[in-house]
C-alpha cells in the first residue's frame, strides 16, 4: 500500500504507464481540494490563492514526472521555480504552510507514494482543523505593545514611569521622544512586553495619574512576526 507505483516488486523504476498517471493525478487533485478545504477553515483567504492550492500538486507531480532522474530537466526545474519565487509575494505562515503541503503532495504523488499522500494528508488534515478549532496559542495573556504618553513640558520625563513598568511588563525601553503643539508638550514612545494582557487597562489609569490626563495611546507592535 506504501509502496511506489513508479517501481517494480524488487524497487527497480519503471515507465509510467496511462492509468499509473491517471490514479497519481486523481489522487493529487483531491489532496489539493482537501488543502484548499482546510486552508478555507476559520481563514481570510482570496479564490485566486485556494484555486491555486488545489491544482497546485498536480502541477508539481506533472513537473516530478517529466524530470524522472534527468539531471538537465532538473536544472530548468530549478530555475522555473526560482524565477517563480521572487515574483511572489510573501505570505502569512498558514500560506506558506498550505503551499508547502500542497508541493508535498505533488512530490509524492509524482513518485507514485498515492498511499503516502492519502495518509498524511487525512491525518495533517484532522490535525490542523483540531488546532484551529480548538483556538491552539491564542490564548497568551503575554503581549507587545508600542505605548505613546503625552506629558507636559515642565515634567521630567526620565524615569518618570518606570516603576509602573517594572510592575506591568517584563521588558520595557523609550524608543523615542519628540515635542508637540509648538513645544509644549512631550510624547514618549515605549515598546513593551505586558505580563498580562488584561492588567493593561490598570497601567493606563495609573499613567494618566502622573501624565494630567494627557492622551496616552497603546497599539500593538507592528512586526512580521507571522510570517517565515
Amino acid at each position: 500500500m506504501l509502496s511506489s507505483l513508479l517501481t517494480d516488486a524488487s524497487g527497480n523504476a519503471i515507465t509510467a504507464t496511462l492509468p499509473v498517471v491517471l490514479i497519481c493525478t486523481a489522487v493529487a487533485l483531491v489532496a489539493g481540494l482537501i488543502v484548499a478545504c482546510v486552508h478555507m477553515y476559520r481563514n481570510v483567504y482570496s479564490k485566486n490563492f485556494v484555486i491555486t492550492l488545489a491544482v497546485m500538486p498536480a502541477l508539481v507531480q506533472l513537473v516530478i514526472m517529466l524530470v524522472n532522474g534527468n539531471l538537465g530537466t532538473g536544472l530548468a526545474v530549478l530555475g522555473a521555480f526560482s524565477l517563480i519565487r521572487f515574483r511572489s509575494v510573501a505570505g502569512g505562515s498558514r500560506e506558506i504552510t498550505s503551499i508547502f503541503w500542497a508541493m508535498g503532495i505533488g512530490l509524492a504523488t509524482g513518485t507514485g507514494y498515492v498511499g503516502y499522500v492519502v495518509i498524511f494528508s487525512v491525518i495533517i488534515s484532522a490535525f490542523l482543523i483540531v488546532l484551529n478549532t480548538v483556538k491552539f496559542g491564542e490564548n497568551n495573556k503575554v503581549a507587545e505593545r508600542e505605548l505613546r504618553i503625552t506629558i507636559p513640558e515642565d515634567l521630567d520625563y526620565p524615569g518618570l514611569f518606570d516603576d509602573l513598568f517594572e510592575k506591568y511588563t517584563y521588558e520595557f525601553s523609550n524608543t523615542s521622544v519628540r515635542t508637540t503643539t509648538m513645544g509644549s508638550l512631550y510624547e514618549l514612545r515605549y515598546l513593551l512586553k505586558l505580563k498580562d494582557v488584561y492588567l493593561e487597562k490598570n497601567l493606563i489609569d495609573e499613567i494618566r495619574v502622573r501624565n494630567g490626563n494627557l492622551p496616552i495611546v497603546s497599539g500593538k507592535v507592528a512586526t512580521n512576526k507571522d510570517e517565515l
